[in-house]
């Protein structure tokens, strides 16, 4: 049994992603950031870094309970639990790479155009500037990807293509106020709707209805999400 820690956030996204592909046995366990849950002592032991997505796996290695965070760490621990979604030998190159360019790259410059867009306090447009545009240049790289090919890596779906799902499902955030946020990235487009459709990701995005988050940006909201931009208490 995988133990979920949810949040109706994009990196625990593409985890549900996986979960719903494999057809793994899991239990959710809402975590409401916004009320600072993932900050707890109970959570910090699984996570020491106050972040969604973790799972804890009852039956790790050996047999033994296994904590995994950070949303790569677990779609590559559960990829390799299960034998699926990581393409064929010769594909683990473009398999790492691809990933961490997501991880490093496409999902930090989203979240922080995200954060300046939504979640700042002031407007600040160099801020928003610099990572709108760093986001759509990673866009682009992807839609470049995809312009010969069906999946980021070889001829097969795999967790690339599933962590890159999380974040492209909210463009119209990362790039607010634009009519279509994908209009620019028609193979991105392409390769979005076919993977948006599948019965998996139909059911992952479901986990989003079936918990409800407190949804105030106010001054809780603000010092659970942000605790770095607080005075630390001595």
């Amino acid at each position: 049994m995988i133990r979920f820690y949810f949040h109706t956030t994009p990196n625990p996204a593409k985890v549900a992603l996986l979960l719903e592909e494999t057809h793994l046995p899991y239990e959710v366990i809402p975590v409401d950031t916004r009320k600072g849950q993932q900050h707890e002592a109970a959570f910090l032991k699984i996570n020491p870094n106050g972040k969604l997505p973790a799972i804890v796996d009852t039956d790790g290695p050996g047999g033994q309970e296994a904590a995994v965070f950070d949303s790569t760490a677990i779609l590559l621990y559960l990829a390799k639990k299960t034998s699926q979604f990581l393409g064929t030998e010769a594909d683990e190159p473009q398999l790492l790479s691809w990933l961490l360019f997501i991880a490093s790259g496409l999902g930090p410059y989203s979240g922080q155009a995200v954060h300046f867009q939504h979640a700042a306090p002031e407007k600040l447009p160099y801020a928003i500037n610099r990572y709108r545009r760093e986001a759509a240049r990673h866009y682009q790289i992807l839609d470049d990807r995809l312009a010969d090919r069906e999946f980021l890596v070889g001829d097969s779906y795999t967790i690339a293509d599933m962590s890159a799902w999380g974040w492209i499902g909210r463009a119209g955030v990362v790039f607010a106020g634009a009519e279509d946020p994908l209009a620019a990235y028609p193979n991105v487009k392409r390769w979005y709707s076919a993977i948006d459709s599948r019965p998996a990701a139909l059911r992952a995005k479901d986990l989003n209805k079936q918990f409800t988050f407190k949804q105030e940006m106010d001054e809780e909201a603000r010092r659970a999400l942000f605790p770095s931009n607080y005075p630390q208490a001595s």
